[in-house]
């Protein structure tokens, strides 16, 4: 049998290790969600076109392109940097939140940065706070999309029918599932960022619990 301090210390080095390797993992899956948010921002795939629809056609937070009549071609407009040119007011927001949430989760990865600098756990709160407002923020972009859907250029894609809501003959695209998919995740890694926060305040109040019975 081991003494209680060597099967103390043992324990300690295995919780220090296995939490470096959670937390490796972590920031890897964070770099992941920001390529995702990236994607899901520039990418103009939230709905598209489908068999029955009058026009071909598919629409992103702010850019779009749709039919130009019998010839059925493409013209797109919309760019973020001119808002006058997004069609719909709901879609402006759309844009408003996931852009946000984009600029969150870059900030989260430029916060790595402080792991050389400031206490693993201050950073991993840090962190784990950007990541559930990134996620927030993409919460209400997925939300407030569909109440654009009622636009006029909308409307000529999809049908008469089509109303805030309510797709008509078109369909959502991967862009938009591939966004619900990261509030899944932007809300595993924040959760993920305050536990290991939490560990490394634990083994820390260890380490002074321990300092201090060794200089008695």
């Amino acid at each position: 049998m081991l003494p209680a301090s060597e099967a103390a210390k043992i324990y300690q080095t295995n919780y220090v290790r296995n939490s470096r390797a959670i937390g490796v993992l972590w920031a890897i899956f964070t770099v992941l969600f920001a390529i995702v948010n990236v994607v899901c921002f520039i990418q103009p795939y939230w709905i598209g076109d489908g068999a029955e629809t009058p026009q071909v056609g598919y629409f992103g937070l702010f850019h779009y392109c749709i039919g130009n009549g019998v010839a059925r071609e493409l013209d797109c407009y919309g760019t973020f940097s001119d808002f006058s040119s997004i069609p719909s007011g709901a879609f402006k927001a759309a844009s408003f939140f996931v852009a946000t949430s984009m600029v969150l989760v870059l900030a989260c990865i430029g916060c790595f940065a402080l792991f050389f600098f400031c206490s693993t756990a201050t950073v991993f709160k840090i962190c784990g706070w950007m990541q559930l407002a990134a996620g927030t923020c993409l919460v209400l972009g997925c939300l407030i999309y569909p109440d654009g859907w009622d636009a006029e250029q909308v409307k000529r894609m999809c049908g008469e029918q089509t109303d805030k809501y309510t797709i008509g003959e078109c369909s959502v695209r991967w862009a938009y599932i591939l966004a619900i998919m990261g509030i899944m995740d932007a809300l595993i890694l924040s959760f993920l960022a305050f536990v290991l926060g939490n560990r490394q305040d634990g083994l820390m109040g260890e380490e002074l619990l321990g300092d201090k019975s060794g200089n008695a």
